[in-house]
């Protein structure tokens, strides 16, 4: 909570839950990041928060763009950046969209699977791939699944299919799982990138560079290591597995770039209990899983909350959402400590929210409006 955001709500007219972005923590974050890998571009990953604002922002600052689709490059091109500046870093596409982006004049292009390459062979003729390849997201505390990448023998045979169709075999990519905590996470990934560099040049093939992924944190409940402390580690690990032959980097962080810059206001509607004997109450907000706090979903991410009524006693709690869906549980399998004297009406700040939620939020479920965004 900066004070920039405290002044917004203050004045803010009450019309239901809101997000509140604050750009000067976004610009401070951007120039963390450009200056912890000094020889690393960063491609701010666009579906953490695609506001115009975001956008804008980053684009005057000099950032590139991880994008997902043609809206979000269309978005990014809006924005000010060029298409030199933009990956189209989706490995699932269709073939004419890769050729819609190859128009608008974006020149890279993510791959796992030779047939992905053969579409950009001819929607992109002369296009520059990257092949992404499994990993394990160890320390994780959003670990992605197996929907993206290949094993590393494939990738070796995606990049010189991709170079044997014309393509530019530029490089590779991996992701070490969303709100990763381990510095030394990408140390193992790095080797398993090295190898498939050497493994490519014995056939022909001269890869140049590695796309470090995202995984950035920001800070929920837990402390997280600062953006300098994962610069210094990933350079050691380059080194490491690279000697003096350091390839061309680029990073994607998105929730690191935005979740710290983001506050969430709502409201209690309801608190309940579910018999006279229970001891954990229930605590309905107007805002839940459909609204905005998907990453909720098996609790994996746990938001700080803060309420006017902290520091006096407190009692275990189950966050819930407004809606008429049974699933729209925020946190019931570790209650949430929240002051006893909570009541209907009152105000509670959901912190570390600027990724993720209102991109996330439904068009309308239920009737209940979709989250509002202001970005100061």
């Amino acid at each position: 909570m900066t004070e920039r955001i405290h002044e917004f709500l203050r004045r803010r007219e009450d019309d239901g839950p809101c997000l509140v972005v604050d750009l000067e923590v976004v610009r401070d974050n951007y120039r963390a990041f450009a200056s912890a890998l000094p020889d690393t571009r960063v491609f701010y990953a666009v579906k953490a928060n695609p506001s115009p604002e975001v956008l804008t922002l980053l684009a005057g600052l000099g950032s590139c763009f991880d994008t997902a689709s043609i809206t979000e490059i269309e978005s990014v091109l809006a924005a000010g950046a060029t298409p030199d500046r933009i990956s189209f870093g989706n490995t699932i596409k269709k073939e004419r969209d890769i050729a819609r982006a190859f128009a608008l004049g974006v020149r890279l292009f993510a791959v796992d699977s030779k047939a992905e390459v053969e579409k950009i062979a001819r929607a992109a003729p002369g296009a520059r791939v990257f092949c992404r390849f499994l990993f394990d997201c160890a320390g994780a505390e959003w670990p992605l699944s197996r929907k993206f990448g290949c094993d590393l023998p494939m990738a070796v045979d995606v990049l010189e299919h991709a170079h044997r169709l014309g393509l530019e075999a530029h490089g590779v990519s991996f992701h070490v799982g969303s709100q990763q905590r381990r510095t030394q996470a990408w140390d193992q990934a790095l080797k398993s990138a090295a190898a498939i560099f050497r493994a490519c040049a014995e056939r022909g093939v001269q890869l140049t560079m590695v796309n470090l992924g995202g995984g950035f944190p920001t800070r929920y409940l837990k402390e997280v290591p600062t953006v300098k402390a994962y610069g210094n580690s990933i350079f050691r690990a380059l080194r490491k597995h690279f000697g003096n032959a350091i390839p061309e980097t680029i990073i994607e962080p998105g929730r690191g770039m935005v979740g710290n810059a983001g506050v969430i206001e709502a409201e209690v509607v309801l608190v309940s209990r579910k018999s006279e004997s229970d001891n954990v109450r229930w605590v309905y907000l107007d805002i839940g899983k459909f609204g905005g706090l998907a990453e909720t979903m098996d609790e994996s991410i746990r938001y700080p909350i803060r309420t006017s009524r902290d520091g006096g006693e407190a009692g275990p709690c189950v966050l819930a959402g407004p809606t008429c869906d049974s699933m729209d549980v925020l946190y019931e399998k570790t209650p949430y400590e929240l002051p006893i004297s909570l009541e209907i009406g009152d105000k509670v700040l959901i912190e570390g929210t600027g990724a993720y939620t209102a991109t996330y939020a439904s068009v309308g479920f239920n009737g209940f409006a979709p989250l509002k965004a202001f970005h100061i």
